[in-house]
């Protein structure tokens, strides 16, 4: 893989910057970009944006004027970025005639959610520049500009809107996020592995965890693994390996449909993390955890699915019983299946059920036993996803057509 990105949290010093020069009327240059995904210059009215108020088209571009009633604003079409990153919106714009305590902004949202303020002003003119977080690449965005003001003499002139993405598939940094970047999630992660088979709160637990650990100044993202019943966590001692390989801290132990035992595994890794005489002390990145299992040890994971610290659930060969197991989910969710797999039933039926951001794959000639092993490195990918930041994944992998894991399956995601 070799898109360039950005590292989140590095990203997220930026953009603060930003927003601060533009709140003061300072202007960026438009930054040049490989790829127009979407343009509008207003010569032909209005195109692709929906006005509410008084808004008037012209040489001049898109013209909003204030109102006593009701502010006026100019909202786009869903912008599609599917297999687009690096994203970057440009537009000119010129405010005239606000009094103290009257602003225009300019705001984007992502897949129909909470619009995010690019910059909010008085008194602006010119053009700018706006890099986006890599959290909108491969998902639809919507850009909105609006006017607070009451004369109609006060007014803001929109021209040469512009979404650019940076080229796909050029030479570059490679994707990063949080752990070591990888070429090949289906081959071992960079590092050499460790395995601790009496670990856990009753020592009976596998930790499986980075060799050297915290190197580099790396903190761990945490999977607690649940294990099908009548298994442990030495079944699956290959797919373990393959996941602490990659940065994660793995554990696991014994499964039940209770999902007790993991909420009491990621409070013994709390503990660890602070403890002086742990392995793993200040090592875990204990913002970034997932629960996940396989059969029982998704019905288990669904039970506890609504702890406060997950970021994500995985869920293989293990609906739930009822069909009511995703009513506890609060995060996104990934499901695996097989076609030869008898839990693929209830696993379609907890798909149909599940309100938040989901994905499925009901995996070519496999059965309840082999799905957690055909199915590992999409996990994997999964949880450098949503546990390591490497946000390309979204729509590499996972969300685009012709996506890294589409044809491994019948593939199916909704919520997004």
């Amino acid at each position: 893989m070799s898109r360039s990105h950005a590292r989140l949290r590095l990203f997220g010093a930026a953009a603060v910057s930003i927003m601060a020069v533009a709140a003061t009327g300072a202007t960026t240059a438009p930054a040049s970009a490989a790829t127009p995904v979407f343009r509008e210059d207003f010569s032909g009215g209005l195109g692709a944006f929906t006005p509410s108020g008084t808004v008037r088209t012209g040489a001049y571009g898109a013209r909003l004027a204030g109102s006593l009633s009701a502010g006026p604003s100019l909202v786009s079409a869903p912008i599609d970025l599917a297999g687009h990153g690096g994203v970057t919106v440009s537009y000119t714009r010129a405010a005239s005639g606000l009094d103290l305590g009257e602003s225009f902004a300019v705001a984007y949202s992502v897949d129909g959610g909470p619009y995010t303020t690019l910059e909010s002003a008085r008194t602006a003119t010119g053009a700018v520049s706006f890099p986006l977080p890599a959290s909108v690449d491969g998902r639809d965005l919507r850009l909105r500009f609006s006017l607070a003001a009451n004369s109609v003499l006060e007014t803001l002139t929109v021209d040469d809107v512009l979404v650019e993405a940076a080229d796909d598939g050029g030479p570059g940094e490679p994707p990063t996020g949080s752990l070591p970047p990888v070429d090949d999630v289906t081959a071992p992660g960079p590092y050499a592995v460790t395995v601790d088979e009496t670990a856990g709160p009753g020592n009976d637990g596998w930790l499986v965890h980075p060799t050297d650990a915290g190197a580099n100044g790396v903190d761990h993202p945490v999977f607690v693994w649940g294990p099908g019943a009548g298994s442990d966590p030495a079944a699956y001692e290959d797919m373990l390996r393959q996941w602490a390989s990659h940065g994660f801290v793995v554990y696991s132990e014994v499964s039940s449909s209770s999902g007790a035992y993991m909420t009491d595994a990621l409070d013994w890794l709390e503990d660890q993390n602070a403890s002086a005489s742990s392995p793993l002390r200040g090592d875990l990145d204990l913002s970034e955890v997932a629960f996940g299992g396989h059969s029982r040890g998704s019905i288990g994971t669904f039970d506890v699915a609504d702890d406060p610290r997950l970021e994500t659930t995985v869920h293989v060969a293990g609906g739930s019983f009822d069909g009511n197991g995703p009513d506890s989910l609060r995060n996104p969710a990934l499901y695996i299946g097989g076609d030869e797999d008898f839990a693929t039933p209830n696993v379609e039926r907890d798909y149909t059920n599940t309100d938040v951001p989901v994905w499925l794959n009901v995996l070519d000639g496999t059965d309840h036993i082999l799905a957690t092993r055909n199915g590992q490195h999409i996990i994997t990918a999964w949880l450098r996803w949503h546990l390591a930041d490497e946000e390309f994944r979204r729509s590499e992998d996972f969300l685009s057509t012709g996506c890294t894991f589409c044809g491994l399956g019948e593939v199916r995601h909704k919520n997004w």
